[in-house]
């Protein structure tokens, strides 16, 4: 087992699916964690299952205000913030010629912008403890195109993208920054897919905790030379050249 005592980790849209998984992972593995989201009860609940070590802060990820207030009260609570996880995310999708402003910008505004503001807010405090480990989730779509998707793919590869520069920048300052990349996962958010239709070489879906060892190594002290790497968690879907 990674050991994750002293750390603590934030993590958005925690309160359910993959992110719950992660929070659960990390406290798991000895970390204090602040799982931040929109979902209020689900977010609460969670966190009074786990007990004292975990704790939950309403956070809308495409505010400013409110970023500022949970890093804040993050540090303020448990005295600093180690670990960041932007896992919060929405999908939606239709053809490009249905494709409207209106789901472009919910996209981007959550999945993009969000990561963005978060790596910015917490990048304060990572400096003054002289580390931290960013944890951006991306997706196997921020590596290739996928018809409908066209938001959720651009944010996704936006992701990838605003990783690396950050890693190259904050690396200096002691601050790792790396993005994951799932493939299918069986949540809420993809049950509308069929996981038949898809060429898994490993033969199954995704579950949320096939992911949790990726994310609980890259918080822990046994990445410390990893940054501005690309992790990708997928079965084995984008390792080959698909056939019909």
């Amino acid at each position: 087992m990674i050991s994750l005592e002293g750390k603590v980790a934030l993590v958005t849209g925690g309160a359910r699916g993959i992110g719950a998984a992660y929070v659960r992972a990390l406290h798991d593995a000895g970390a204090r964690v602040v799982l931040a989201d929109v979902l209020t009860s689900e977010g609460e609940a969670l966190a009074a299952e786990l007990g004292e070590r975990t704790r939950f802060l309403e956070l809308d990820v495409r505010d400013e205000q409110q970023w500022a207030a949970v890093v804040a009260e993050t540090v303020a609570t448990f005295g600093s913030v180690d670990v960041l996880v932007n896992n919060a995310g929405i999908a939606n999708a239709a053809p490009i010629e249905h494709f409207t402003l209106e789901k472009w910008n919910a996209v981007i505004a959550v999945n993009l912008t969000g990561v963005f503001l978060g790596c910015r807010s917490v990048v304060p405090a990572m400096k003054r403890q002289g580390c931290g480990s960013i944890i951006n989730i991306s997706s196997i779509e921020g590596m290739r195109g996928s018809p409908g998707l066209h938001g959720y793919t651009a944010a996704k590869f936006g992701v990838r993208g605003l990783s690396a520069s950050l890693a190259v920048e904050l690396g200096p300052a002691g601050i790792r920054v790396n993005s994951v990349h799932p493939g299918y996962i069986k949540t809420a958010m993809s049950e509308r897919i069929d996981p038949e239709k898809l060429d898994i070489p490993l033969q199954r879906p995704g579950v949320p905790e096939d992911l949790v060892g990726t994310i609980v190594f890259l918080a822990s002290e046994a990445s410390s030379f990893t940054s501005g790497a690309e992790f990708v968690v997928d079965g084995g879907m984008i390792a080959g050249v698909p056939h019909r």
